[in-house]
């Protein structure tokens, strides 16, 4: 009989992310995982004690020593393998996550000055209380310090790339079809200018919270402490944790913010597998060369003289399953049934989820890009093999010169068309059919001098808008 792997121990993962992929996606695991939103919980916990305190909210209790601050802002610090392990057989009593980081604070407080106030952790909070704030903390820290670096780390590739390229002159291809030519650094640039873009709106999202009660009407509050300004409390306390106070929510904050930042990241991933596709085509047109020791291994396991575009691959696959989990996140997170229901609960489980295959595609494609070389030969050698490209400059110096009154070039469009069309055109052709036209001579030479490497307009110019941090 087979050996059933679920009891092997250590255990084994079962999902990519935690095995195959690891080393990638570890660094999310100090924002995401469930041991971090514990953390993030004790965090949460601790601080709206120190807030209450401090602030001598509740009437006729004393405030915090700089010992006693040090010792309960210890406690999450202190959050580590024990921690865990401790909380979870807390919680195999609870039947509760929340109730359970009560108890553990309440734990650590036995036997020390604060023992007498052990009844000010968790007052006033509901679960979600708790839980937006700590949620909001872990995304902001995921976005902020991890995601965010690596998205700026595949900008800053693109960017050194298109400076590279700026004047490397390319074919381009509209419709997959040869098309007029531009430079490898300008349609690089593109990617770097979209990015950019995106990099910036997700740096400007906001990240909300509260603590409001059971249906955020601070019921508990006024009636316990209705001397306390609550609406200010809260909201102090919120901006304290870095975050942005909602004032009006039923009992769960509404996650409107969550929506926003996915969608944000969402349409990034959309953006860079658009790059992954188009240098997968770019190999594949043998514009760029692939390094096998920049991508690793082995590049077939049956054609030797393969080297597979797997790093673009990866990528594409990793933005699609990222971008369908970051979808359904923002157009569940929105909807709560009322004033509460649990669907978020479970949703949220799976943020780490969501970013971390999209944390593995940029990985994939930094290094996919580490790998290319650009083979501007081949390219040269594609431009010189499509002078019909040059049908759109030379009919736009007939129009040109005919609406200036230049007899003799009339219907330029449909005389390129006919030239150019269904036909492959070398420069001999193209060089005797701008002679035959009775151009003036300025324009005359200026078409006879133009070669598809050359017709490439403001390409290498237009790279230089990536120094401008105001596009």
């Amino acid at each position: 009989m087979a050996h059933s792997f679920a009891d092997i121990t250590p255990q084994i993962a079962l999902t990519p992310l935690d095995g195959r992929y690891r080393a990638q996606t570890a660094p999310l695991v100090d924002h995401l995982s469930e041991a971090a939103l514990n953390r993030s919980r004790l965090v949460v916990e601790t601080e709206w004690m120190i807030h209450l305190l401090d602030q001598q909210v509740i009437p006729g209790l004393r405030t915090l020593t700089d010992e006693e601050r040090a010792l309960l802002r210890a406690i999450p610090k202190d959050f580590g393998a024990d921690g865990i392990a401790e909380h979870a057989e807390i919680e195999r009593e609870t039947v509760h996550d929340v109730k359970a980081i009560e108890y553990y604070i309440k734990r650590r407080l036995a036997g020390t000055s604060l023992e007498p106030l052990a009844e000010v952790v968790h007052i006033y909070c509901t679960s979600e209380d708790v839980n937006n704030l700590s949620y909001a903390l872990m995304v902001k820290g995921a976005v902020e310090q991890v995601w965010l670096p690596a998205l700026q780390g595949v900008i800053a590739d693109l960017t050194a790339l298109a400076r590279e390229a700026a004047e490397v002159p390319m074919l381009s291809r509209t419709h997959g079809q040869p098309a007029t030519p531009t430079t490898l650094g300008k349609e690089v640039a593109v990617f770097a200018h979209r990015l950019r873009r995106q990099e910036r709106r997700i740096a400007a999202d906001e990240y909300l919270g509260k603590i409001n009660g059971a249906t955020g009407t601070y019921a508990a509050h006024a009636v316990s402490v209705p001397g306390a300004d609550w609406q200010q409390v809260s909201r102090s306390f919120v901006e304290h944790l870095g975050l942005i106070w909602n004032p009006l929510t039923t009992q769960i904050e509404s996650h409107d913010w969550q929506a926003e930042v996915y969608a944000d990241i969402a349409r990034a991933g959309r953006i860079l597998h658009n790059l992954a596709t188009d240098v997968w085509t770019y190999i594949s047109l043998g514009y760029f060369r692939q390094r096998l020791s920049a991508q690793g291994g082995t590049g077939s396991s049956t054609m030797p003289h393969k080297v597979n575009p797997i790093r673009f691959e990866n990528a594409e696959a990793n933005l699609e399953i990222s971008g369908a989990l970051l979808d359904s996140l923002a157009q569940t997170l929105v909807t709560s049934r009322l004033q509460r229901d649990l669907t978020d609960s479970t949703t949220q489980r799976n943020i780490g989820t969501a970013l971390g295959h999209s944390l593995l595609a940029i990985s994939n494609l930094r290094k996919g890009l580490a790998g290319l070389d650009v083979d501007a030969d081949a390219m040269a050698a594609d431009l010189e093999g499509n002078w019909e490209v040059l049908g759109e400059a030379v009919q736009s110096v007939m129009r040109t010169l005919g609406v200036q009154g230049v007899p003799g070039l009339d219907n330029p469009y449909e005389r390129l068309k006919e030239l150019t069309r269904g036909h492959r055109v070398d420069g001999a052709g193209m060089r005797a059919f701008i002679e035959s036209l009775g151009l003036p001579e300025a324009e005359r030479e200026r078409l006879l001098a133009l070669t598809p490497q050359t017709y490439v307009g403001l390409a290498a110019q237009l790279v230089g808008h990536l120094d401008d941090e105001r596009v």
